[in-house]
């Protein structure tokens, strides 16, 4: 006789997304594992006394997503300070310091520094990056950074400057006639980050908060990109306390490579739920701080300065990024680079040709924005995954910051999703939280304002969820509805098939891990 089920969803128009996608109406769950696929009749015998059955009312049922580029602590950070994303202007943005430092004056807690996140200048009619004279107006006795949403541009005030003033290195400091603007990019962000580095207990209280964003989204795995943080230990803490409801797949700076190597981690070790990820490290920087390298200036620079300036910046040099690709690779870890800009893209794909089996390793490209000049031949040739943003698609509309920084044609050809899976690219989909919401970036992956950027429906969902899967060795055990896969699932109020042009404004109804429900709104 088979054992009853713990979990019985019925009603449903489950999309297993396999290839091809299969449709049934109902999945049943024992242990955290799927164990049936099929119709609401053939899963209702396995309803037994104790089992959880839910009815979905026709809901679609899809795999949960998997976030395959995620910053969690610093999402945790926009969720308890002030979170500048939805700021107009300057003047808002402000404004919403301003009441940050008020609550901390009023003994909030016992923080001294006020910290906003997440501006994005892009969209105000006034378009500059916050500065010192803006931050100013925010407090003259504490000090104050307000970043920018990609992480990679922050401003900060007079206090900070003057605190942190001879660690900043001068290269990524922003000057006007000599003097500091405030503005820092790159490099320069380093002593910030250190400086408001929370200590155990507040990465705990940053991480669950984060979780609960991303579970209210549909999301149930995320590989999460981490440097001089408490995160591996409070993930593991949580994970021993059952307080985890993610699967985490740590992507390590490749600041802790020798410590990674000394200690015994390996790519794939670890639990069901925290396991090690790749070895992370940058090339270049963004295309909005204008420090994405790229062969041909910005649009929007005209004088080319002595570190290259008008074609963006190196992070890391390709001497270096080479050295840590062998030593990564040598070692038996996957590698995963940021790379945006074409040129950042061909050093990347060099270094990966250069050892044994990139493809084996599932070697990545982050982002991988402006892959040009046979750059996507490459990638699938050597079949390094690209784990890429289809979000970013916000910035590459007619007048957008795109068409800005590097003008109409390569704003055309930028986040090329269709050019890559044509080719055979393996696309894994993830967020940068920039935001975190993959049904956001689902509707800019379809709506996308150019054909070579557009993916059809079922490409795109797949992207988030078997895609990323793949990217982080995980599928066999998930990214798709099939019996063995774990119970990992996503119910949302309406089809993405059926409404392709507002997919962003369908809701989350329920968020399953493991065969657990983690979010109910129903």
């Amino acid at each position: 006789m088979t054992d009853a089920a713990d979990l019985v969803l019925t009603n449903a128009a489950v999309h297993t997304l396999t290839d091809p996608d299969e449709t049934a109406e109902a999945v049943a769950v024992r242990d955290g594992e799927i164990i049936r696929v099929g119709s609401t009749y053939e899963i209702d015998f396995l309803a037994g006394v104790d089992t959880h059955t839910i009815d979905l009312d026709g809901r679609v049922l899809l795999p949960g997503f998997i976030d395959a580029h995620t910053h969690m602590e610093e999402l945790g950070k926009r969720l308890v300070h002030a979170d500048l994303a939805d700021a107009t202007s300057p003047d808002e943005a402000v404004s919403l310091l301003a009441e940050r430092a008020d609550e901390l004056d009023d003994g909030e807690t016992d923080r001294e520094w006020v910290l906003g996140f997440g501006y994005d200048e892009s969209a105000w009619e006034e378009s500059r990056y916050l500065d010192r004279e803006d931050l100013d107006r925010v407090s003259e006795t504490r000090p104050v950074v307000a970043f920018r949403e990609d992480m990679h541009t922050g401003g900060v005030n007079g206090v900070a400057l003057d605190r942190l003033g001879d660690r900043l290195p001068e290269g990524d400091v922003r000057t006007e006639n000599g003097d500091p603007t405030g503005v820092l990019v790159e490099d320069a962000l380093g002593p910030v980050r250190e400086a408001i580095a929370p200590d155990r207990n507040e990465t705990r209280d940053l991480l669950l908060a984060a979780q609960e964003h991303a579970n209210e989204r549909g999301v149930t795995g995320v590989h999460d990109m981490i440097r001089h943080s408490h995160a591996p230990r409070v993930y593991r803490d949580l994970d021993s306390a059952g307080e985890l409801a993610l699967r985490v797949r740590i992507n390590y700076w490749s600041d802790h490579l020798d410590a990674a190597i000394e200690t015994g981690l390996a790519t794939n070790h670890g639990s069901e739920f925290v396991r090690t990820g790749a070895i992370k490290t940058f090339t270049d920087g963004s295309i909005g701080a204008r420090t994405a390298k790229l062969t041909e200036p910005y649009a929007d620079t005209e004088t080319e300065t002595a570190d290259g300036g008008a074609t963006g910046q190196w992070v890391v040099p390709p001497a270096e990024l080479r050295e840590i690709v062998e030593r990564a690779d040598d070692a038996g870890f996957q590698v995963t680079a940021h790379a945006i800009g074409d040129r950042a893209v061909d050093e990347v794909l060099a270094a990966y040709a250069a050892t044994d089996d990139p493809g084996g390793a599932r070697h990545r490209i982050e982002h991988a924005e402006l892959p040009f000049d046979g750059a996507i031949d490459r990638f699938a040739d050597l079949d390094v995954v690209a784990s890429v943003q289809p979000n970013f698609l916000k910035w590459a509309d007619e007048g957008g910051l795109y068409d800005a920084r590097i003008g109409s044609e390569r704003r055309r050809r930028s986040n090329p999703l269709r050019e890559l899976r044509d080719a055979g690219v393996r696309l894994a989909f993830g967020s940068d939280c920039m935001p975190l919401d993959p049904l956001l970036g689902v509707h800019h992956a379809v709506n996308a304002p150019a054909d070579v950027q557009r993916l059809p429906v079922t490409d795109a969902l797949r992207a988030y969820t078997r895609g990323a899967a793949y990217a982080g060795f995980d599928e066999d055990r998930l990214g798709t509805i099939e019996p063995g896969k774990r119970g990992d699932l996503v119910a949302l109020d309406r089809s993405p098939w059926d409404q392709p042009d507002d997919i962003a404004a369908i809701d989350v109804a329920a968020t399953i891990i493991d065969g657990e429900i983690v979010y109910d709104a129903r």
